[in-house]
């Protein structure tokens, strides 16, 4: 994926994530959640022996979002 598709994708699974998780963050916040939840979530979803982040799909958004979701509660975990 292009550095935009990944920009446009990590805002969209970043802003679905914060509202999920009632977090307030701005848009750069919430792309940057989004890139990296889509690391965590491939990552997770490896371990589980199942395929990651594949491209601009339904199946990769919910893979993303699963990892923003976790990386969010761990932020708020640390960080009280």
């Amino acid at each position: 994926m292009t550095i935009l598709v990944w920009i446009v994708f990590g805002a969209l699974v970043g802003l679905t994530a914060s509202l999920i998780t009632g977090s307030r963050n701005g848009l750069v916040l919430d792309i940057i959640v989004g890139i990296i939840g889509a690391s965590l979530g491939g990552w997770i979803m490896d371990y589980f022996g199942k395929s990651g982040v594949t491209g601009f799909n339904v199946y990769s958004f919910l893979v993303a979002l699963l990892g923003a979701v976790v990386l969010i509660v761990i932020a708020r975990a640390i960080g009280g």
